[in-house]
């Protein structure tokens, strides 16, 4: 994912924009609903998600800057090997996927909000690829942790198919979650640490970044 030379990252760039272009009117016409009632903020109650969308850098650095998000960690879901190495989920045999674990306060953000971004940030009708990104350990996937989640994960996703928001079927994958093993150090807050020092992260993740920023500022830390 991450040793892409660089005249392949305009391909790249071109993801996050083609993925909007993708979306017609329709999309906006699917209603993703706000926080949670007056009990969850009574009880002040923290909650998981976890989702599979592409370059976990990418995601991290998006989520990360939601308000009522607490903590985004980056690491491997849904495969069957025991505590994976990143270089053993790209080789694409663990059945791994790149993928964000994400502690959030349903009184300020709910998960209704989290799956809109996340359909929106990303092409969820390319199977096992995000841009110049191939493989399953780059599919789109929502895990969920009960029946309340996978729920909404499955309402919004037929809701999305059927408004035509996008050219062609989604093709998320929404699973009951297993596990979740966190990445190396050196993956946590990637784009946060090394926006100066890598060129993928100022060619590729900051575009992403800036457009999410544009079409979600309602959302975001103050």
């Amino acid at each position: 994912m991450h040793k892409i030379l660089l005249p392949a990252l305009l391909t790249i760039l071109t993801a996050f924009s083609a993925c909007a272009q993708k979306k017609n009117s329709k999309l906006e016409s699917v209603q993703f609903t706000g926080p949670e009632n007056k009990k969850s903020i009574m009880e002040n109650k923290k909650d998981t998600a976890t989702f599979a969308n592409g370059c976990f850098w990418c995601t991290e650095a998006i989520f990360q800057d939601v308000n009522g998000v607490e903590k985004v960690t980056s690491g491997y879901t849904d495969g069957d090997t025991k505590n994976p190495t990143y270089e053993e989920v790209c080789s694409g045999n663990t059945g791994f996927a790149e993928a964000l674990q994400i502690v959030y306060d349903p009184a300020v953000v709910s998960f209704d909000e989290l799956l809109e971004i996340f359909w929106k940030t990303h092409d969820p009708t390319t199977l096992n690829r995000q841009g110049n990104d191939v493989g399953t350990q780059y599919r789109s996937g929502v895990y969920y942790h009960n029946d309340n989640q996978r729920e909404k994960a499955e309402y919004y996703k037929n809701a999305l198919d059927k408004s035509g928001a996008f050219n062609d079927p989604i093709v998320t994958e929404i699973k009951a979650f297993r596990h979740f093993y966190a990445a190396e150090d050196y993956h946590q807050g990637y784009f946060n640490g090394n926006e100066n020092k890598n060129p993928y992260c100022k060619v590729v993740i900051r575009p992403k970044v800036d457009k999410f920023k544009i079409a979600f500022k309602d959302k975001l830390k103050k």
